[in-house]
């Protein structure tokens, strides 16, 4: 199939069904998955970050190809210039066997890192500026982190010391700014999955609960087991910040079950709010519904990509 497109890209909210979509169409065009989640990448953090690795496996038997999966150790902190660089070369992997590879995932930071082309560099630690931040509450730290005008990951800044390392970064690239000419422009089709409001809280909170029968709690548990410090638990959010402060009796089961509902719920927000703020900022995002069988979704997209339209390069 011949496409003007160099990359096809499929994002949407948390619980919008990227990956089985990722995957049918891999499986239809012969091609593999670069995965863009930021969580993902860890290793022993399966059930939390919602991997879902059965579907990359088709009824047929096939298994989808998929990278940056599994990359890093529990307890490092991965970052966006690491992301780009892994990126670069599971693309040149898949686009040396002339497929068209896709990124797939929710976290917009990566997703549009890659797309805009931005060059960034390894940002060293600063301790003055985390000495000064320390006393700050999450609240006033994003709202110092949203008065920076250029890129960064506000979808996954939930724990304050997330919230200090963004800042750092953004005080670093205001003193040394980037090269975008120096990451390649990438014509992309970007699909989004559209999901109502309600049915993806449905979705949201169905999950959770399945993926708590699952084993999630154990999961946790045995990273703490391993010595992994819960601080670093705390830091990668979600999941693992709730389940790390229930596990050390911070919260009762309850509380910790509605504290990590809502705030799943508040992130799939943030993640539409960065969408939208992608459009904006230029995107054109062709937007699915997700309801929609699969089989009429791999055709919508199959059809855009033959379709002469806006490349987002």
């Amino acid at each position: 199939m011949k496409s003007p497109y160099d990359l096809l890209t499929i994002l949407g909210p948390t619980a919008s069904g990227k990956t089985p979509l990722a995957a049918a169409l891999a499986h239809r065009l012969g091609t593999e998955i670069v995965s863009a989640d930021s969580r993902q990448v860890y290793r022993r953090m399966d059930i939390g970050t919602g991997k879902d690795l059965a579907d990359y496996t088709m009824p047929d038997g096939t298994v989808i190809p998929h990278h940056l999966i599994d990359i890093a150790e529990p307890g490092y902190k991965y970052n966006v210039f690491e992301y780009q660089r892994d990126f670069l070369v599971a693309y040149d992997t898949i686009n040396q066997k002339d497929s068209l590879p896709i990124l797939c995932g929710g976290t917009g930071l990566y997703i549009e890192a890659v797309l805009k082309g931005y060059h960034l560099m390894p940002v060293p630690p600063n301790p003055e500026l985390r000495q000064r931040l320390a006393g700050h509450s999450l609240p006033e730290l994003t709202n110092i982190l949203g008065r920076y005008k250029t890129l960064h990951n506000t979808t996954d800044v939930d724990t304050p010391k997330r919230a200090i390392r963004a800042i750092e970064i953004e005080e670093y690239y205001a003193a040394h700014p980037a090269r975008g000419e120096e990451f390649p422009q990438l014509r992309s089709l970007i699909v989004g999955l559209d999901i109502d409001r309600d049915l993806r809280r449905q979705k949201i909170t169905r999950r959770l609960r399945q993926r708590l029968d699952e084993g999630m709690v154990d999961e946790v548990r045995q990273l703490i087991d391993s010595g992994i410090a819960p601080d670093d638990l705390l830091y990668y959010g979600l999941e693992y910040k709730y389940l790390t402060l229930y596990l050390l009796g911070h919260l009762t089961y309850p509380e910790m079950f509605a504290a990590l509902e809502t705030a799943i719920h508040q992130f799939a927000k943030r993640q539409m709010t960065w969408f939208r703020g992608m459009e904006r900022r230029g995107f054109t995002i062709h937007w699915i519904d997700a309801t929609l069988p699969m089989e009429r979704k791999v055709e919508r997209v199959i059809e855009l990509l033959t379709t002469p339209t806006n490349t987002n390069a």
